[in-house]
């Protein structure tokens, strides 16, 4: 089997407040952890560049293989960043715009027709604000419900102010309420493309995605979490759409983990990301590699996102299925299964275990993300040794 020895890899971080030096130290965690199970070294570098994006480079080598690897972290921190940091009310406000649109441009319907855990994820953090606002309500209007005099709403507004503030809204961060609020208006922007300042993002990332490719490497991997799937596919389809010919004679891989890229692209104004998912599914340069989990609610399990798409005629994605309580022990898997999002987060992290399917060496390994998908990564960590 043909061993990889250079590589560049172009990751596109999901929904989180971290920005790309944050990733880095999180990919170095994740490299120890994953090199203690699996038995190799992984050297990571310090940060490369001052600018956007961060890079470092990742020298992985065990007593079989050796690697020399180069990281770039395409993160939409600053995105995340100017969702986040608003007024309380503007959060909701736009939270609860965006659920409307979501719902009027017909793609809640597609999430129950295709995925119906996505479509109770999306549903989830708008019911439980709605129903955290009706309990305010009724606090509040407590007074006037048992034909109290209405001077008794001297208390009852601030007590019901009180709830909210300080019993229910930390209660809605075990859920990550109003992140999962700013998820969603970002993924309407993502859906629609009618904001100038994500589409000035988009246009950065592709100019930082050329130069990346233009790197020597017997592989490219461009690897993408969550709402960074729709982001990948927005930048990697921008580029095909100006140069057809720019991956010719490269390997390419395309990795998507725990894609939510129809999140964004069931949105009936979607055309054009939904335009940009046919150009990479047809381009005979990429193998595009669907990393899925039955236990992660947050994306579209067994989903044909090509054909979904609207291209049903264009080669389907590899589907290569994982199950998270085969990377963790029991004690740890235990720990996190009821957190919704820290599983979902898993793709990215270390293992405890060996497992079919490790993001430090789909990254920065010696098998091919061909061969992972086909024969396991064990198979293939064999075959290199």
């Amino acid at each position: 089997m043909e061993l990889i020895r250079k590589r560049v890899v172009l990751h596109f971080p999901g929904f989180e407040p971290l920005d790309g030096r944050a990733q880095r130290a999180r990919y170095e965690r994740s490299a120890k952890q994953s090199g203690k199970v699996w038995g190799f070294e992984a050297e990571i570098g310090e940060v490369e560049n001052a600018v956007y994006p961060v890079s470092f480079t990742v020298d992985a080598k065990s007593a079989a293989w050796q690697t020399q690897n180069r990281i770039h972290i395409l993160d939409h921190d600053e995105l995340v960043q100017s969702l986040r940091h608003k007024s309380l009310a503007r959060r909701m406000i736009d939270g609860f715009t965006a659920a409307a649109r979501i719902i009027g441009d017909g793609a809640m319907a597609a999430y129950f027709r295709h995925a119906w855990r996505f479509g109770l994820f999306f549903i989830f953090p708008f019911l439980l604000m709605t129903l955290g606002m009706l309990l305010t309500a009724t606090i509040a209007l407590a007074p006037l419900r048992f034909d109290l005099p209405a001077w008794n709403l001297i208390w009852s507004l601030p007590l019901a102010a009180a709830f909210f503030a300080f019993v229910f809204l930390p209660f809605t961060e075990r859920f990550h309420t109003l992140h999962l609020f700013a998820d969603w208006e970002m993924a309407v922007a993502l859906g629609r493309m009618n904001r100038p300042e994500f589409n000035a993002f988009l246009e950065r990332c592709a100019g930082a995605a050329r130069a990346a490719l233009a790197e020597e490497a017997d592989e490219y991997v461009i690897s993408s979490h969550s709402m960074g799937s729709s982001v990948a596919a927005h930048v990697l389809g921008m580029l095909l759409e100006r140069e057809p010919e720019l991956l010719a004679g490269k390997r390419v891989v395309f990795a998507s983990l725990g894609s939510a890229v129809l999140q964004c692209a069931l949105l009936k104004p979607a055309d054009v990301l939904r335009s940009r998912v046919g150009a990479i599914a047809r381009n005979p340069a990429i193998f595009w590699l669907d990393v899925q989990c039955l236990t992660d609610a947050i994306h579209f399990y067994k989903v044909p996102v090509a054909a979904v798409t609207g291209h049903p005629d264009a080669p389907p994605a590899k589907m290569l299925f994982i199950r998270v309580k085969q990377m963790l022990t029991p004690e740890h898997y235990k720990k996190i299964k009821l957190d919704f999002l820290r599983v979902h987060r898993q793709y990215v992290l270390g293992p405890d275990l060996q497992a079919p399917f490790d993001f430090t060496l789909l990254t920065a390994g010696p098998v091919r993300a061909d061969a992972m998908a086909e024969g396991g990564l064990k198979a293939g960590l064999s075959q290199a040794a």
